[in-house]
């Protein structure tokens, strides 16, 4: 799948319902409308994650294609909060711990996040106003 747009596309687990909230979260503090959305399970997700070599069978990571790279774990979600404006950028500053660090944490979250925040039994559908940021 090649895209041929470079807007920034957030991958992101369509079950997990922590992961449903920061979509919803982006999307509401993306004022400029620049990030675009798709699940992890769907076909242009797993496209995407097969043309970044990245495992189409993981959903325990959030992935950010910016720039035509994949970033993924707490990298990309530092790197979103980044572009958002406000004082959401700040918190870009925690950049400066070491990735080990911060995926450990990332990862501790990712492995009880259905326990704790509960599970969709369907991916998020886009309202008729937001599928245009949602691929496939």
């Amino acid at each position: 799948m090649v895209r041929e747009s470079d807007d920034p596309v957030i991958l992101f687990d369509g079950v997990c319902n922590l992961c449903n909230s920061s979509v919803q979260f982006v999307i509401r503090k993306d004022k400029k409308k620049v990030f675009h959305f798709t699940s992890l399970q769907s076909n242009a997700g797993i496209q995407l994650l097969k043309q970044y070599q990245l495992s189409p069978n993981r959903f325990d990571s959030f992935v950010l294609i910016e720039n035509k790279k994949a970033y993924t774990r707490s990298t990309a979600a530092l790197r979103v909060v980044k572009r958002l404006g406000g004082l959401w950028t700040l918190l870009y500053a925690f950049i400066i711990i070491p990735s080990f660090i911060r995926n450990a944490l990332y990862d501790w979250v990712a492995r009880n996040r259905y326990k704790w925040f509960g599970k969709s039994d369907n991916c998020m559908l886009p309202t008729p106003e937001l599928k245009a940021r949602f691929l496939d």
